[in-house]
């Protein structure tokens, strides 16, 4: 392993999810399924198959279900053995291979994605680390490699953090953070927060993967309240990109924001239509209630 070697990753699930009230009163809106398999875990997934090793979660007091969630369950698989039911006995021991492990930090106080990626800090120690925010469910292209394994390729070859960026309506503009494009497209000059409408620099927007240089954390560390009175990633990763220290990748892919309700529910859409099992099932469901119109009944 070389100090290009992203390894760990980080993954903020401190958050509220009141979106989703009151179904997510007592579960962690990272644990809503998508078909069988909960968000964290599609995120969880992609960072192992990108090489990651080490598992940061940053929780909140809400959140002790997402490491039940990775943990072992003894008496479920011996249950699961005794009734012949061998293949969901596998599932349910390999919700976390072997090879890897979980360390998990709480938050204690909500003050924005910045200082959860912050708190991560004693985990990670010095080295490059990798952020998934799992409201942000992707799926690559065929062939291509998943988000998390491009930043992390790149990083090793250019020792410098990575952002990935989609291009995005300019009326959606205002919701996220908006590169300032380089003379390249692999880099950027900077990252503006949630831009007034028309003051947008770009239509490329920040998209909840990142793989950062740990002199991250000293910016981090550096800041005070930004936007909403919260210590904000965009402001760190604006302070690299002025100095030249972040490259960004496009997006490859599809992507659902399923930190609103009507993003979920194309995710799960998306999913179910191109499942292995149920996909063609799935299909004739959706063409049955769009021929009745949605009406039910």
């Amino acid at each position: 392993m070389t100090a290009s070697t992203v390894t760990t990753a980080v993954f903020p699930v401190a958050g509220l999810g009141t979106r989703f009230l009151p179904a997510t009163k007592a579960m962690p809106k990272e644990l809503m399924p998508i078909i069988d398999r909960p968000l964290i875990q599609y995120a969880v997934e992609e960072a192992i198959a990108a090489g990651i090793t080490k598992l940061v979660f940053v929780t909140g007091r809400t959140k002790r279900a997402i490491a039940d969630h990775f943990d072992a369950a003894p008496e479920l698989e011996r249950a699961l053995e005794e009734a012949g039911k061998l293949e969901l006995a596998a599932l349910v021991r390999e919700t976390l291979p072997p090879h890897v492990h979980a360390v998990y930090i709480r938050q204690r106080a909500a003050l924005g994605l910045g200082h959860a990626v912050l708190c991560a800090r004693p985990a990670v120690g010095a080295e490059p680390f990798a952020v998934l925010l799992a409201d942000e469910f992707i799926t690559p292209r065929p062939g291509a490699l998943n988000p998390t394994a491009a930043l992390a390729a790149a990083y090793a070859g250019s020792g410098r953090s990575q952002i990935l960026l989609q291009d995005v309506p300019a009326s959606e503009a205002h919701k996220y953070g908006i590169a300032v494009p380089g003379p390249t497209p692999s880099e950027i000059l900077g990252l503006v927060e949630k831009p007034a409408p028309g003051e947008a620099p770009s239509s490329l927007a920040s998209i909840g993967r990142y793989v950062l240089h740990p002199e991250a954390f000293d910016i981090l560390a550096s800041l005070g309240p930004g936007k909403a009175g919260e210590i904000q990633l965009a402001d760190a990763i604006d302070a690299l990109a002025r100095r030249g220290r972040v490259g960004a990748s496009t997006l490859d892919g599809r992507r659902h924001d399923c930190g609103s309700p009507l993003g979920y529910l194309g995710a799960v859409i998306a999913t179910a239509a191109r499942h292995g099992d149920y996909g063609a099932d799935f299909r004739g469901l959706m063409a049955a209630e769009l021929a009745a119109g949605g009406r039910g009944g």
